[in-house]
C-alpha cells in the first residue's frame, strides 16, 4: 500500500513596480537529509485527520505558517503518483495564498533553508519531474482565473 502524504503549494503574489500584473512566487523548503530536495511543505496523514487538515498541520509544523495565515484557493488539488526510499508514495497538494506577502517562515528541523521562487526558478529547483507539472499546473491555473 503507498504511504499518503498531503501538502500544500504556497504562494505569494508580489505588485511589480509599472506593472500591471503581480508576480506569482512559490515556496520551497529545502530538506535537511538525503538529498537536500527543494518542496512545498508536506507530509503523512495522521490517524483520524483529513487530507486538507494534514496540509495545514504539516504547512504549520514545517514552514511556521498557520492555517489563518493562508487562503487556499478552490478547484485546484492535484495528486502526485512516485517512489520514494523504494515505496510507492501518493502525495496530495492544495494550492493556498499567504495573505500578507512578508509571512515569516520558521523552518523545522526537517529542513535547512527556503526560498520565494518565480515558476521558472522554482522548477528547476523542483527536480522532480511530476512536481515540476504541478507547480506549472498551479501557475497556469492561478493565471486562468485571475480577476
Amino acid at each position: 500500500m503507498a504511504l499518503r502524504a498531503c501538502g500544500l503549494i504556497i504562494f505569494r503574489r508580489r505588485l511589480i513596480p509599472k506593472v500591471d500584473n503581480a508576480a506569482i512566487e512559490f515556496l520551497l523548503l529545502q530538506a535537511s537529509d538525503g538529498i537536500h530536495h527543494w518542496t512545498p511543505p508536506k507530509g503523512h496523514v495522521e490517524p483520524g485527520e483529513s487530507d486538507l487538515e494534514t496540509a495545514l498541520r504539516e504547512t504549520q509544523e514545517e514552514a511556521g505558517i498557520e492555517a489563518g495565515q493562508l487562503t487556499i484557493i478552490e478547484g485546484f488539488r492535484r495528486e502526485l503518483s512516485y517512489v520514494a526510499r523504494e515505496k510507492p508514495k501518493i502525495v496530495i497538494y492544495w494550492l493556498a495564498e499567504v495573505k500578507d506577502c512578508d509571512v515569516e517562515v520558521r523552518l523545522s528541523h526537517e529542513h535547512q533553508a527556503y526560498r520565494w521562487l518565480g515558476l521558472e526558478d522554482a522548477c528547476q529547483l523542483a527536480q522532480f519531474e511530476e512536481m515540476k507539472a504541478a507547480l506549472q499546473e498551479g501557475h497556469q491555473f492561478l493565471c486562468s482565473t485571475a480577476t
